[in-house]
């Protein structure tokens, strides 16, 4: 999905915003906040302009964390003036967090125009951008560009304790959900398998959603699944307890492997007591990230990147999900491999933040 020629992609609008549904309105309107250093004012009249957060399964980690950064960014017009230091978001804007089916539905669809931005895996983004890896039978979309980066993403290999599994080669011959076609985690699943000498015809495969896949192990009809998400995952947590559940390590020479294979992994651990009734867990992360198109417009843009790293806002971040408690502008610049929209770099640029070369 190539660039269009246009030179900026208008904002998506709604017939009128006495058409968006009225419960919505209030809970993002009402939980907007200020722009403490901006001083920016929501003028007479002005007109709405709407955003959209793409993000994945509602039982997954993407889902909460866009509805944060909806709440944070929305300030609809018709709501009183900011007040200095207090929470507000960006004047005139209504921000909405939306499923979808992941990281690789999401590039499409950021890439395409279809939705304005959305939340996506480090190595899903560099290989729709580049037209390799996953997307090297298909044309570079070449006009991906990354807002931020948020926090890390855990691989979760879930698994029933009577099915006897402690290793990723144990899975051979054993009823496993990879996830949905078109998934972040499906993509990371099958490196990890190929890594272990494992192929698919090897296991009885499933294609299950996070929270179908959470319910199936439950309830006996598969034996493990491979979920890529912060931690705590509420899809983990609704079946962890009452020594039923275990988390399998993704460890040792194989993990070293991957690593080197795959620059957008990191090695990190699931510490214990992140779920009732299990240890550290060694495992594999990469970076969850916020991207649009390169076409959108670089003022939106500024303004999106400057009121979700306002300070205000770290007592809302800190009080929701604990992976939006972990989005800092320490962190916003790590692990970028495609290059940030422009009007993201002027602003890591006015906050004295050295970016790396390949995000310029």
């Amino acid at each position: 999905m190539d660039p269009q020629p246009d030179t900026e992609m208008p904002l998506w609008t709604a017939p009128a915003a006495s058409s968006l549904d009225r419960r919505s309105l209030l809970r993002l309107g009402l939980s907007g906040f200020a722009l403490a250093a901006g001083g920016i004012r929501p003028a007479s009249g002005q007109q709405a302009r709407y955003l959209r957060i793409a993000t994945g399964s509602a039982a997954g980690t993407y889902f909460p964390v866009g509805e944060t950064m909806a709440r944070l960014l929305s300030h609809p017009p018709g709501l009183p003036p900011c007040d200095p230091g207090a929470a507000c978001g960006v004047p005139g804007l209504i921000a909405t967090s939306e499923t979808s089916e992941g990281s690789v539905a999401n590039v499409q669809a950021v890439a395409g125009g279809a939705v304005e931005t959305a939340l996506a895996q480090a190595d899903v983004i560099s290989w729709a951008q580049t037209g390799s890896g996953l997307f090297a039978d298909k044309p570079a979309m070449a006009n991906l560009r990354v807002i931020a980066n948020l926090y890390a993403e855990s691989m979760h290999l879930v698994v029933r304790r009577d099915a006897k599994i402690a290793s990723v080669k144990d899975l051979k011959g054993k009823r496993v959900s990879l996830d949905r076609p078109g998934s972040g985690s499906r993509v990371d699943a099958l490196l990890i398998l190929a890594a272990h000498g494992i192929k698919q015809s090897a296991l009885k495969v499933f294609e299950l959603g996070p929270s179908q896949a959470s319910d199936a192990l439950a309830g006996g009809e598969i034996d493990a699944f491979f979920f890529l998400g912060g931690a705590p995952a509420a899809t983990v947590l609704d079946i962890a307890g009452g020594d039923q559940i275990d988390l399998v390590p993704i460890a040792g020479e194989v993990r070293d492997k991957l690593l080197s294979q795959a620059r957008y992994f990191t090695a990190t651990v699931i510490p214990a007591g992140t779920y009732p009734g299990i240890g550290e867990t060694p495992t594999l992360s990469v970076g969850a990230q916020w991207i649009c198109a390169a076409e959108r417009n670089e003022e939106l843009i500024y303004d999106i990147t400057r009121s979700l790293f306002d300070p205000v806002n770290r007592p809302v971040l800190e009080a929701s999900h604990p992976k939006a408690a972990e989005i800092s502008l320490a962190n916003a610049t790590r692990g970028i491999a495609v290059a940030l929209h422009p009007g993201a770099i002027r602003f890591y640029r006015e906050m004295g933040i050295t970016l790396p070369p390949n995000a310029i």
